[in-house]
């Protein structure tokens, strides 16, 4: 809840104070960037240190950076260069926390003696829940106390997080690589031995890169498009917390539907159905629709493209072992997120010199041309499904 808080919070703060389209989108995607160097570099570390470990650092020392924000805008004023330097550190701590609790959930899914397939739509849900309710809780606040003060119940969700992880996650849940670091060039070892594994695994190479080209064409809308859409058409931070709302019910939805179609649809009717319904749903943004038909286009695509989440969740258990799960899933989420800094930079120039309604017209051609290349691949169109039982790898 308190990162949905700052993903409405940081973007329509630097509207409001600077009026630039181009410096928000500069300030979202310093946001992501530190998600590559994290990815690359900070998985070992995570292995290392062990996931518990490592996602209570992580939320400690992200509260603080996050902490001074606020702080400075009401003590001493904050510049922009200060504001992009705390929002990259924010970034980089939180990583390799998010990085930690994915790589440890396969243990605790086992002490619980489910499925893969309906933990991780659990955990997707939990997930799904807080972008339910956080996006209009958010914008109101916004609206009665500023985007500033709002920052501060970010700060505390870190402490909150922290606490849940500290006093809930059992010490049975051993995750810690035993293998020493060996150096600076066993470190870079260790890190090339991420990305190797997945350059070694074809249906990770391929959802990778779908993954990467929809960060690069469709997730700037979430971060950038829309919160210049809101100030230009509706002038109002509640509708577009509305909207995100309406992406958080979708995605609870979706959730659902996974956990009921899993067994029925092939995984990749799903990963590529998912992709083309929700470039559908975006076309209606041409129009230039009032803010109820924006927030149902998003409810749809949400719907369509979330049991693709799940699902890649559970590939990647059953495709990584124990050990390596800071490293891969690090390296992999360096590739992926790579493509979306630059997305939001491109878009954000994009509507600075072409205005907004050309540049929706890009965002929906694009969109709509990514899941009939995903189609063209042999691999999306056969993904497998682990025997049940086997051992991850």
């Amino acid at each position: 809840m308190g990162n949905e808080f700052s993903y409405l919070a940081i973007p329509w703060f630097v509207l409001a104070t600077t009026g630039s389209a181009s410096q928000t989108g500069i300030t979202v995607a310093v946001g992501f960037v530190p998600m590559i160097l994290v990815g690359i570099f900070g998985g070992v570390v995570v292995d290392r240190l062990g996931y518990k470990k490592s996602s209570l650092l992580s939320d400690i020392l992200s509260g603080l950076s996050v902490l001074m924000i606020p702080l400075l805008h009401q003590t001493v004023g904050i510049a922009f260069w200060q504001l992009l330097v705390l929002v990259f550190l924010g970034a980089v701590l939180d990583g390799p926390g998010r990085t930690a609790r994915l790589a440890l959930f396969p243990e605790l899914v086992r002490c619980a003696g489910l499925s893969l397939d309906r933990a991780n739509a659990g955990y997707q849900t939990t997930t799904r829940v807080a972008e339910l309710l956080a996006p209009p809780i958010a914008g109101l606040l916004i609206a009665v106390i500023g985007a500033a003060n709002l920052l501060w119940l970010n700060a505390a969700s870190f402490l909150c997080s922290s606490l849940v992880i500290a006093y809930t996650i059992p010490a049975i849940v051993s995750t810690r690589s035993k293998a020493p670091l060996g150096g600076a060039r066993g470190y870079l070892g260790e890190v090339r031995e991420g990305f190797q594994y997945v350059f070694s695994k074809p249906v990770l190479v391929w959802m990778t890169l779908s993954f990467a080209v929809g960060g690069l064409i469709a997730e700037p809308l979430y971060a950038v498009i829309l919160p210049v859409y809101a100030n230009q058409e509706w002038d109002s931070a509640v509708q577009l917390g509305i909207v995100f709302s309406a992406l958080g019910a979708g995605s609870l939805i979706g959730n659902g539907l996974y956990v009921a179609l899993s067994h029925r649809l092939s995984r990749s009717q799903l990963l590529i159905g998912g992709f083309a319904i929700r470039a559908v749903a975006f076309s209606v943004l041409l129009t230039m629709p009032d803010w109820w038909v924006v927030a149902a286009a998003v409810f749809i695509g949400a719907v369509a493209l979330e049991p693709v989440n799940p699902m890649t969740m559970t590939i990647l258990q059953e495709q990584v072992p124990g050990g390596m799960r800071g490293r891969v899933f690090g390296a992999r989420s360096a590739l992926q997120a790579s493509t979306l800094p630059i997305g939001i930079v491109v878009y954000g120039f994009l509507m600075s010199s072409l205005e907004l309604h050309l540049t929706l017209v890009v965002f929906v051609v694009l969109n709509l041309a990514l899941p009939v290349l995903m189609a063209s691949s042999t691999v999306l169109r056969t993904i497998p499904r682990a025997t049940p039982g086997a051992e991850p790898g």
